[in-house]
């Protein structure tokens, strides 16, 4: 039996050198998309908004970056995730500058024109942001056998975290001290400074650094290798199992984005916390923590204990969303509502890294990666692009009494779809 080139001691440095840069870079342009939480309360105070007027420009970012996914995915196949990345970060910069001058200067005043431009802005800022997860996909698909990528897809879920806690820790301290609008230029900065060092080192295929080419032993092995991308998407988005995934991320994006793009506004005004006090620093710094134990305890039990599988590893994490979401609702007591976000922020990390990352590697195989990712994270973003419009306008209405009861039936659903496809593998893309 011929020895695979992933356990030589070359193809595993160069591999390394790959994914981290990559990693980093994904990990920046989180920075800039979610930015904008930590935005949240501040636009309100700053242009006199209400939370429907913040959701719109949250909406308008989720659905841009849903529907984009779909059709960035197969672009990302075709010219490659290396240049996909960079095309996302640069453009990513741009929007981010243009939102930030835009959000503070107000030179198109404090109604609805303003809502339109910044609207507009971070949707274009979505498009461009969709291209770093399909594009991390695309490449690392080449580079990780299909033993190795739930442990692995934990590894970027972590890093990704890293721009995650970057905005916890500089958004916190820019709100206090006024200077919120540079929650916009400093991910700026970091995006295009790691724009080098990707177009430098980072390459899309082991065979583009003259190593032998990888055998993932992923959907590819269980289809025709020749089959055009048009038939690719077409099997993809027919086959039972993708689509059951794909409705499940859909269940997910509502939560997720449901939780993330309001959970600073909550603690703030449900809460009556400062953004700088010491339980509202601390609590989020838990919760990053808790998100990365989620990415590492998922890829770990799916790649070591379920053989490769995924479903039963996410059915755990839906059942969690749905214990979180209760006590969030029916507990008054901030600190079990931040016991629960911690709670609900590992679970959202264990379904994530199994759909979102491990699940499309494996069910686009080696050549249409990106494309699967597309189809799966476009499904996660279409959720949760109405926790933007809707959760806002239903603070409005109901308060905070609403929040928790709007996400817990989404995961509900999510654990019951888990259900039905528990042990699916990536071969079942081949039905």
């Amino acid at each position: 039996m011929t020895k695979s080139p992933r356990h030589s001691l070359e193809f595993k440095r160069r591999r390394t050198a790959n994914w981290l840069i990559l990693g980093l870079t994904y990990a920046v342009m989180y920075a800039g998309r979610y930015n904008l939480s930590f935005a949240n309360q501040e636009l309100s105070k700053h242009l006199g908004w209400d939370r429907s007027q913040v959701g719109t420009i949250i909406s308008a970012g989720l659905l841009v970056y849903g529907l984009s996914a779909f059709v960035n995915g197969p672009l990302a196949d075709r010219i490659g995730g290396r240049r996909a990345m960079l095309m996302g970060a640069l453009g990513s910069v741009v929007c981010n500058v243009l939102f930030g001058l835009g959000a503070y200067m107000g030179f198109l005043g404090t109604g609805e024109v303003l809502v339109a431009y910044l609207a507009t802005v971070w949707a274009l800022n979505s498009y461009f942001q969709s291209f770093s997860a399909l594009s991390l996909i695309s490449v690392n698909t080449a580079w990780f056998h299909v033993a190795e990528r739930g442990i692995f897809s934990a590894i970027f879920g972590s890093l990704l975290q890293l721009g995650r806690l970057l905005v916890f820790a500089l958004g916190a301290y820019l709100v206090s001290t006024g200077t919120w609008p540079l929650v916009f230029f400093i991910p700026a900065t970091l995006i295009l400074m790691m724009c080098i060092p990707t177009f430098l080192f980072v390459r899309n295929d082991p065979k583009d650094c003259k190593l032998t080419e990888l055998d993932p032993e992923d959907a590819t092995r269980y289809s025709d290798v020749a089959e055009p991308l048009r038939s690719v998407i077409k099997k993809l988005w027919t086959n039972p199992v993708a689509i059951t995934i794909a409705t499940a991320v859909f269940c997910m994006g509502f939560v997720r984005h449901g939780f993330e793009q309001w959970f600073p506004r909550y603690m703030l005004e449900a809460g009556g916390l400062e953004v700088s006090s010491p339980v509202f620093v601390q609590g989020s710094l838990i919760i990053i923590g808790a998100a990365i134990l989620g990415a590492f305890i998922a890829g770990s039990f799916s790649d070591f204990f379920f053989d490769g599988r995924r479903p039963p590893i996410a059915f755990f994490g839906f059942s969690l969303q749905v214990c979180a979401m209760l006590v969030v609702t029916y507990m008054p007591s901030i600190d079990a509502v931040i016991l629960a976000f911690v709670v609900n922020s590992f679970a959202v990390s264990i379904v994530h890294t199994m759909l979102s990352g491990a699940a499309a590697m494996d069910f686009g195989g080696k050549d249409a990666s990106a494309t699967a990712a597309g189809m799966f994270d476009g499904m996660q973003y279409l959720g949760g692009a109405a926790t933007g419009v809707g959760i806002g306008a239903l603070l409005d209405r109901f308060g905070w009494a609403a929040w928790g009861p709007s996400m817990v039936g989404f995961a509900g659903v999510g654990a019951f779809l888990m259900l039905l496809i528990w042990g699916k593998t990536a071969k079942d893309r081949a039905v």
